[in-house]
């Protein structure tokens, strides 16, 4: 995710779709192999060895609570997100979890990811996350390599599949270790409404096909 988001899919969480109203608190904690490399990076950082690349994945890994199932609710999934100042227009896609309990992502960086267990384009409170990869086999640089270089003030905006276009204004760009990724903020389902968007950088490990961060840009409605 940003400066080169792992070709493994991001984790954030892997259930039946039962979970569609079930609570779940997500864990990001970090973007994987692959041999991705962001713009700097990609030319510099030494390439993984040549051996057959597994499907892309991630180490993020939510936690799951669960609760009684009632009637799911009608939500309205995000269908598109765009960042002018960094040239950003990427379709987003439902996402939940994989087998190995980690958040789906495309594996095509030009789509981001909606985690589906969350807040919605039209939740009037807590944390509505997207996130995809910087890139991944056979696919180039994503979008979202410059999102370290949006800056506060910038404006993001959210297409549901209602049509609305729902504006943000960017509040901060953060990059964490993903060791220390602040999980339970990040993905909290309550309070004021946000915008979480994230993907990974920092610098790349090619022995272990890791960035060691996640960036996440927190956006808040306008």
């Amino acid at each position: 995710m940003d400066e080169g988001m792992s070709r493994h899919r991001m984790g954030v969480r892997a259930v039946g779709a039962a979970l569609a109203s079930i609570g779940v608190a997500a864990c990001l904690i970090a973007c994987s192999p692959v041999g991705a490399g962001d713009r700097q990076s990609a030319e510099s950082s030494p390439s993984p060895a040549s051996t057959p690349s597994p499907a892309p994945t991630s180490d993020l890994r939510p936690e799951i609570r669960s609760s009684a199932i009632g009637a799911p609710a009608e939500t309205v999934p995000p269908q598109a997100l765009s960042i002018p100042s960094l040239g950003v227009d990427m379709a987003v896609t439902p996402v939940g979890i994989a087998d190995e309990g980690q958040m789906e992502l495309p594996e095509d960086p030009a789509i981001a990811g909606w985690y589906r267990f969350g807040p919605d384009a039209a939740s009037g409170e807590g944390n509505i996350v997207i996130a995809a990869h910087v890139d991944s086999v056979d696919y180039p640089i994503g979008p979202l390599a410059d999102l370290r270089d949006a800056a506060a003030g910038e404006t993001v905006t959210v297409t549901g599949a209602d049509g609305t276009d729902r504006g943000y204004v960017i509040e901060s760009v953060t990059f964490y270790e993903k060791t220390a990724l602040p999980t339970d903020e990040i993905f909290r389902r309550s309070g004021d409404p946000a915008l979480i968007v994230i993907t990974c950088g920092g610098p790349f490990d090619s022995s272990t096909g890791h960035y060691r961060d996640n960036v996440v840009a927190v956006a808040r409605p306008q």
